[in-house]
């Protein structure tokens, strides 16, 4: 498959290099030459331009490709690479800072295929949303952090809250949940949970047996 990652950061880089290490062909674009030149030596087809120039885009080979994961610090930039890359017909993947507003995903979700936030999910995500791959795996994501999917069954504490309300330690994040026999999909601050849901938890190793009792049932 074909990807064109817009922005060298540390997202798009770490991106870039799975998805290579898979097998994948990346191109990276990136306004900045020093670090379009570090792409270069890190062995990556790389380019200097504007990630929201259409014809940058195009020159980045946006045509065929199978997606676009647009992962610059600007949200405009980012949208706008979506944009172009959704009339070429990629899969479109949308960075948002950790400043996460509800407002702000509500904007745009509708537009793109996946919305990230880098700080909850980083780069093993967004190479898995690039892929249009579900999220029911349990995969190491750091030597430390595991993305895990639990089922929310009756007798868990969780049932009737939004997510919001969990108690959760501090580093834990839900990434997606899903109604039974739904897809996964990123859910809001006020998402209730019900009874037979499933929910995508990005956690510490440390952190999982808190993430079961707020999540479980007491018998397990």
């Amino acid at each position: 498959m074909k990807f064109v990652i817009v922005g060298y950061g540390r997202v798009g880089s770490r991106t870039a290099r799975i998805l290579v290490e898979e097998g994948h062909d990346a191109v990276v674009l990136d306004d900045d030459p020093d670090r379009v030149e570090r792409a270069e030596r890190a062995g990556f087809d790389a380019r200097h331009g504007d990630g929201s120039d259409e014809e940058v885009l195009v020159d980045a080979g946006i045509e065929d490709a199978d997606a676009i994961g647009a992962f610059t610090p600007d949200l405009n930039v980012n949208f706008a690479a979506c944009m172009v890359g959704k009339h070429y017909g990629c899969r479109t993947v949308l960075r948002i800072d950790e400043d996460y507003r509800e407002d702000i995903y509500e904007k745009y979700a509708e537009d793109v295929d996946e919305i990230i936030y880098p700080e909850r999910l980083g780069a093993a995500g967004a190479k898995t949303a690039m892929l249009g791959g579900d999220f029911d795996v349990v995969t190491d994501l750091a030597a430390n952090l595991q993305l895990t999917v639990l089922d929310v069954r009756d007798g868990s504490p969780a049932v009737g809250k939004r997510v919001s309300e969990l108690d959760l330690p501090d580093s834990v994040r839900i990434y997606a949940h899903g109604r039974e026999r739904e897809s996964l999909t990123i859910p809001l601050p006020g998402t209730q949970l019900e009874a037979g849901d499933e929910v995508a938890i990005i956690a510490e190793t440390d952190s999982l047996e808190d993430v079961r009792s707020a999540l479980l049932p007491a018998n397990g």
